[in-house]
């Protein structure tokens, strides 16, 4: 699903990438962790396309991700840690969102439902004046519709109340067992039941990678 050989990301004269060598396959549910600037969330950026490296090379399922970033993306689904602050109305967000992945407006209306979002009440208000909790849930409710191959969430419970939480990971477990899922966390206690990898990085390199029980 995502190859990423000898990855190099220099910012300042610092490799914030240091020669980074990853295979995630079908089905990997991985823990991404390591402490502040340790490289995950440039890692996670590189993958999307959001950098090009100085070095080495990403691919995802044999695209890349800065030549083909549309064909990238339409494979990806991606939750900030820090919602974006997008000026249209939940309506024109849904309008937006259904045009350019094909995703059905009433599917993203079901899953902010199982999270005790009524996307109905709230069609007229602008996305950016949500609490962030509700901006939170309804970025998962998109990426969930979305039916993407590849999950990846950064802190995705940073903004959800500890219910919505519990809510969010019991959405998770029901996820396609081919649905490969990146979380980057500091809460393995919270994602541990989800996933069948730990990748500890630091100072841009991944210092462990282990295999789990599910």
């Amino acid at each position: 699903m995502i190859e990423v050989k000898d990855a190099v990301k220099r910012f300042l004269d610092t490799n914030v990438l240091d020669h980074v060598n990853l295979t995630i396959e079908k089905g990997d549910k991985i823990a991404l962790m390591g402490p502040n600037g340790a490289g995950k969330t440039t890692l996670v950026r590189a993958i999307l396309g959001f950098y090009h490296l100085d070095s080495g090379e990403i691919r995802v399922k044999g695209y890349h991700p800065t030549k083909e970033r549309v064909k990238v993306l339409k494979n990806i689904s991606f939750i900030p840690q820090t919602p974006p602050p997008i000026k249209l109305s939940i309506s024109e967000l849904l309008e937006f969102v259904s045009k350019s992945s094909d995703v059905k407006q009433e599917s993203i209306k079901e899953e902010a439902a199982r999270m005790d979002l009524d996307v109905e009440k709230n069609l007229q208000k602008p996305f950016f004046k949500l609490s962030g909790g509700m901006k939170q849930k309804m970025l998962i409710a998109i990426a969930l519709a979305k039916k993407s191959d590849i999950l990846i969430f950064d802190e995705p419970t940073a903004n959800l109340d500890p219910k919505a939480r519990e809510k969010f990971y019991a959405l998770l477990s029901e996820l396609d067992s081919d649905v490969s899922t990146i979380f980057i966390t500091h809460r393995l206690e919270e994602v541990e039941k989800l996933v069948n990898r730990e990748i500890y990085m630091d100072l841009g390199k991944i210092v462990e990678d282990r295999r789990v029980g599910v």
